[in-house]
């Protein structure tokens, strides 16, 4: 009898990453698959749905301006929760730590549905940073059946946690990984297009981390406009995010400036080009220090702590921090070295051999019957 699978998400980096994921599910016969948006994000979850052409059967919509952390979670929690006892699934699949992820992986648990976390085990070791993200992934550890690891590090977090080990399961790297390799394939001819132009002269940038908004993306934005100036042969493209406390930031700092293009929200097609002819990325976010060097291209990264710690000691992203002098001798220094750029495009086509999807549906396929509870199964 097919499994019957529900996979949830509700943001557009989710949505990228559960891409792969999901379309390998409908083709599947060994499942009965299903998708359950919550529309966290509408907008930018509706273009990358059109992209990887995947149709929902549930959405919530929950979608409010101006809507606090506390609202999200009850509104997921209380939607997945009708659904869960509408379909009555096996199991659903959730990735990585969005409010999305965690409101759903406890709506499953109270309703003894089994919870396969993708991208599990990912740590700071600080509950502030980033936030609410390193929380949310911390609990939906305790409640996940399935706890697919994307690294060794990672795996390891999760069995210092106490996380039985017959619950972790190593994959090849993050589904994002797989999600751009899809795009790339999909996008051929317009990244051929794209990348026939003289691309060794653009910049990419993307901030939008709660953490950082005041201060730290003032000195952000400050760094970009001394990076401008010092290479004005360079064009900038600054993708700036929806929320005004972060672009009114950007347009405050960085309008006016020759050599620098304050881009609305892009879409994911449009996105991947940018990444794929850029010489060097700038960014705060998670699923981008994966994406960059998977395209070839190394990463500043605008935050004082990752979690991506393999990707640094890889040497194809580098911590740049949250102070204006900091961030910009990280990316003087990566504009200057060619070793750097080379090392990088090889670490892209030692990725592009490997996939975690046929491991994450062999696993879910496999109807394991124990009776044993989650905190048993954890060491509680």
């Amino acid at each position: 009898m097919a499994r019957k699978v529900l996979s949830i998400f509700g943001t557009r980096p989710e949505a990228i990453k559960m891409a792969p994921v999901v379309r390998a599910l409908a083709r599947d016969e060994r499942f009965d698959a299903k998708v359950l948006v919550t529309a966290q994000h509408r907008a930018m979850l509706d273009q990358v749905l059109n992209f990887f052409e995947i149709v929902p059967d549930f959405d919530l919509d929950i979608m409010e301006h101006g809507q606090t952390l506390a609202q999200i979670t009850a509104r997921v929690l209380e939607g997945v929760t009708q659904v869960l006892d509408e379909w009555t699934p096996d199991v659903i699949v959730v990735h990585g730590d969005t409010t999305t992820t965690f409101a759903a992986a406890l709506a499953a648990f109270y309703r003894h549905v089994d919870v396969a976390h993708i991208e599990a085990g990912m740590r700071t070791g600080d509950l502030h940073q980033p936030f609410p993200e390193e929380l949310n992934r911390t609990l939906v550890a305790r409640m996940a059946r399935y706890s697919f690891a994307p690294s060794a590090e990672c795996e390891g977090h999760l069995l210092r946690e106490g996380i039985a080990p017959e619950r972790i399961i190593r994959t090849a790297h993050n589904t994002g990984v797989d999600a751009l390799l899809l795009a790339r394939d999909m996008l051929a001819d317009d990244l051929a297009s794209e990348l026939a132009e003289a691309h060794d002269k653009h910049i990419l940038v993307t901030a939008h981390r709660r953490e950082s908004w005041g201060e730290s993306m003032r000195n952000i934005f400050g760094a970009v406009a001394d990076i401008a100036s010092a290479h004005p042969d360079y064009h900038i493209s600054v993708a700036t995010h929806a929320n005004p406390l972060v672009a009114d930031d950007a347009t405050a700092i960085l309008d006016g400036i020759s050599n620098v293009e304050l881009l609305p929200p892009q879409s994911y097609r449009d996105f991947v080009t940018r990444m794929a002819r850029s010489r060097v990325i700038l960014s705060d976010s998670g699923g981008i220090q994966e994406e960059g060097p998977t395209l070839g291209v190394p990463v500043v990264v605008m935050r004082n702590k990752t979690e991506y710690h393999e990707l640094l000691d890889a040497g194809v992203v580098f911590l740049g921090g949250t102070q204006r002098a900091s961030i910009v001798e990280t990316t003087e220094r990566i504009l200057a070295d060619e070793a750097i750029h080379a090392h990088v495009r090889q670490f892209a086509c030692d990725r592009a051999t490997q996939s975690s999807i046929p491991q994450i549906l062999d696993t879910l396929a496999a109807d394991i019957s124990d009776t044993q509870t989650l905190d048993t199964q954890a060491g509680a």
